[in-house]
C-alpha cells in the first residue's frame, strides 16, 4: 500500500520524489546498520565522525578559501553557536544509536515516520505550504499502510502473549 501511495504521488507530481526516497532509504539503512553494528552507540558514532572528519574539514577549508562559509568569518558568539551545533547533532544521533539497539527493527522503522510527519505538519500548518488533494490521497494511502502494519503487529503480539499464558 505504501508503494501505491508513493506511485500515486509520483504520477500526480509528474516526477519521482527522488529526494524523499533517497532520504527514506538511507535513513532506513542507517537504522539497520545501527541495529546490527558490533560497536556500541558511542563507539560507532565516534567512528562515523572520524571517517567524515577529514572530508568535512577539507570542504570547509575549500569554502573558506573561496570567500564563503561562516566559520571564523563572524563574531565569537556566532562561532560558538556553530561549534555547539555539533553537540545538538551528536546527542540525538547517540540516543538514536542506543534506542536502535534496544527495540525491534520493525518498530524502529515505524518510528522513523515521526520526524517527516512533524516536518510535514510544520510546513502545512505553520508555513502554509499548499496541501493539495493529491497529497491528501497519497499520504492517506501511505499512513493507512503504516496503520495496517502496526495493527497486524499488535494483533500478532497479543495472540502470542495469549498463547504463552495458555501454556
Amino acid at each position: 500500500m505504501a508503494a501505491v501511495g508513493v506511485l500515486y504521488l509520483t504520477v500526480s507530481y509528474g516526477s519521482l520524489p527522488w529526494i524523499a526516497l533517497v532520504l527514506a532509504f538511507t535513513f532506513a539503512l542507517y537504522g539497520l546498520l545501527k541495529k546490527t553494528a558490533p560497536l556500541g552507540s558511542l563507539h560507532s558514532l565516534t567512528l562515523e565522525t572520524g571517517i567524515l572528519f577529514v572530508p568535512s574539514l577539507l570542504y570547509l577549508l575549500f569554502v573558506a578559501m573561496q570567500g564563503g562559509g561562516a566559520f571564523v568569518q563572524y563574531d565569537a558568539m556566532t562561532n560558538l553557536l556553530l561549534i555547539f551545533t555539533g553537540v545538538v547533532t551528536a546527542v540525538p544521533l547517540l540516543l538514536f544509536g542506543v534506542a536502535a539497539r534496544s527495540i525491534n527493527l520493525s518498530l524502529l522503522g515505524l518510528l522513523q515516520y515521526i520526524a517527516p510527519t512533524c516536518q510535514f505538519l510544520i510546513g502545512v500548518l505553520i508555513y502554509n505550504e499548499p496541501f493539495t488533494q493529491a497529497r491528501l490521497i497519497g499520504f492517506s494511502i501511505i499512513w493507512a499502510a503504516l496503520f495496517l502494519y502496526w495493527l497486524e503487529s499488535f494483533v500478532a503480539r497479543r495472540q502470542a502473549a495469549r498463547l504463552a499464558t495458555a501454556d
